[in-house]
């Protein structure tokens, strides 16, 4: 029970770099000794010092004989910074109480093992499941190549998501388009279809202070999107447009004069989104935001892309047999083959109720 105690405090902790990481994994470190917390510290960007080395820091010599609470195996390898296992050993802790082992092939067990054969006691896998859910998207992105992808929209109570006149400003409340500029926030890529940037020409941006900008991502076929569009001349956040081989070279290279990075994902008539995906997790984007319409949500939820979803329900009652529903697309024919949420949450969100859930895809939460 002791341990649990301070192993929520290290995954409270690990929350305050949320979206600043990518592609490192949240890990928080709390140093306790004889039974209070004397240091703590947590992983704030890639490439800097991890949670680990600035509890160790804070701590000083109250480190000597003491236990080490951090939400994830200590790294034993040479990447952007030194192996915490070295500085472990060397600060003299005396216990090691990890919540999960690290999959990457890199550390998986090692640092464990080193750490032992220091002589220092380790324990791995409490709060097991709060640690896996915190860190989904480093879990996918390192043992599938693929980022974690969130799908949201904002809907009316009969699942409308514009008017059939096309009006959309606004269906959700101002408490729910705050939280999904968090979302936006957090997420390494905001994603849509060409249909969605030609009707609103959105800029795809976080309008939070101190808020994060996403990569934008436009799935874009044959590479209308117009030159003039706001994710193309704002130069707010990197824009990548993903194409077919068969998309005009014209079009193509005028983009990239523009500073739009192309991506190629297939030679069909529309773009392979599962060659897309892997394309943007070798480019180190771990985690995907699908902010489109319901062509393209359906799109990615058929080809079994999606791991989350947040549905912003709102208490109007729009109708209409032309008004467009959050996801569209062919739909599922069977019942049997419709997708199914696993871990399903409701809270309320000022006026509006927000669902969310996992699919069965996302096996590694």
């Amino acid at each position: 029970m002791t341990d649990e105690i301070f192993m929520r405090e290290a995954l409270r902790i690990a929350r305050h770099a949320e979206g600043r990481t990518s592609p490192n994994p949240l890990v928080g470190a709390v140093v306790v000794r004889k039974g209070k917390i004397v240091a703590e510290g947590w992983h704030r960007k890639a490439g800097t010092p991890h949670a680990e080395i600035h509890a160790l820091n804070m701590a000083g010599e109250l480190a000597h004989g003491a236990t080490l609470y951090v939400t994830l195996e200590p790294c034993s390898h040479f990447g952007r910074t030194p192996p915490c296992v070295q500085a472990i050993v060397a600060a003299g802790i005396s216990r090691v109480v990890a919540a999960i082992g690290d999959p990457n092939p890199k550390v998986a067990g090692h640092g464990v093992k080193l750490l032992q054969a220091a002589g220092i006691e380790v324990k791995v896998g409490v709060l097991e499941d709060e640690a896996r859910r915190l860190n989904e998207v480093f879990l996918k992105w390192v043992t599938r190549k693929l980022p974690f992808v969130t799908l949201k929209f904002a809907c009316s109570l009969d699942g409308k998501i514009a008017t059939s006149a096309g009006e959309s400003q606004w269906i959700s409340c101002e408490e729910s388009r705050k939280f999904s500029h968090h979302l936006r926030d957090i997420n390494d890529a905001i994603l849509i279809g060409v249909g969605t940037a030609l009707t609103d020409n959105p800029s795809l941006t976080t309008r939070l202070v101190d808020g994060k900008n996403p990569v934008r991502v436009i799935v874009d076929s044959n590479a209308r999107l117009p030159l003039t569009a706001n994710v193309v001349t704002d130069r707010q956040a990197r824009t990548i447009v993903a194409v077919t081989n068969n998309a005009p070279r014209d079009k193509i290279s005028a983009l990239r004069t523009r500073g739009v990075e192309i991506i190629r994902a297939g030679g069909g008539e529309r773009v392979d989104l599962n060659i897309l995906m892997r394309e943007l997790a070798e480019r180190e984007i771990t985690s995907v935001l699908v902010e489109g319409g319901g062509t393209i949500n359906f799109a990615m939820l058929e080809a079994g892309l999606v791991d989350k979803i947040f549905a912003f329900v709102a208490p109007k009652i729009i109708g209409g047999s032309n008004a467009l529903t959050g996801v569209e697309g062919a739909g599922f024919a069977k019942l049997s083959d419709a997708v199914n949420l696993k871990n399903f949450a409701a809270e309320k969100i000022g006026d509006d109720l927000l669902l969310t859930g996992y699919t069965e895809a996302a096996t590694w939460t």
